[in-house]
C-alpha cells in the first residue's frame, strides 16, 4: 500500500496533472456558482418549483401563485444544464488526457481554452450576448474535449 501512496504522491507533482485539478477546480467553482445564481434568480423572481419553499410568502392560494416559471429563472437553468452537459466529460476526458503524458503548453493551450470557453459562454447565456458568443463559445469548449479524447484514443488505442 505505500507503492501506491507514492504513485498518488508522483501523480501530484505531475505538472500536467496540477494544471488539470486547477482548470477543473475553476470550472466546477464555476457550475457550482450557477446554483447560487439560480436560486437568486427563484427568490426574486419568486419563481419556485416546491411548494415548501413558498412557505414564507404566506399559505393556501397566496402561496400557489408563486408555483411558477420564469424565463429569467429557466435562461439560467439551461446555462446550468449546459455546464453540467460539458464540463462533466471534460473531467473524465480531461484525467485521462493528463494520464497521457500531453506536453505541458499543449495541455495548458487545451484547459486554459475549455475554461475560458465555459466562463464566456455563461457570460453569453446569462446577459444575454447576441449570437453566435454563445455558440461559438460552446462549441470551442467541446472541440477541446474532442481533441483530448482523440488524443487519448490515439495513445491508448494507436489510432
Amino acid at each position: 500500500r505505500s507503492g501506491e501512496m507514492a504513485k498518488l504522491t508522483q501523480l501530484i507533482d505531475n505538472e500536467v496533472f496540477r494544471a488539470y485539478a486547477t482548470y477543473t477546480t475553476i470550472v466546477l467553482l464555476k457550475m457550482m456558482l450557477m446554483s447560487l445564481i439560480t436560486a437568486y434568480f427563484r427568490i426574486t423572481r419568486k419563481a419556485f418549483v416546491n411548494p415548501e419553499d413558498t412557505a414564507s410568502f404566506g399559505k393556501g392560494e397566496n402561496a400557489k401563485k408563486y408555483l411558477r416559471t420564469d424565463p429569467d429563472v429557466e435562461r439560467v437553468r439551461r446555462g446550468h444544464l449546459n455546464d453540467l452537459e460539458n464540463i462533466v466529460p471534460f473531467l473524465g476526458i480531461g484525467l485521462l488526457y493528463a494520464l497521457s503524458g500531453p506536453e505541458l503548453y499543449t495541455a495548458l493551450l487545451h484547459f486554459r481554452i475549455f475554461a475560458g470557453a465555459r466562463i464566456t459562454h455563461t457570460f453569453a447565456y446569462l446577459i444575454p450576448l447576441p449570437q453566435p458568443s454563445r455558440g461559438l463559445s460552446w462549441a470551442a469548449g467541446y472541440a477541446v474535449t474532442i481533441s483530448m479524447a482523440y488524443k487519448v484514443l490515439r495513445t491508448a488505442l494507436y489510432l
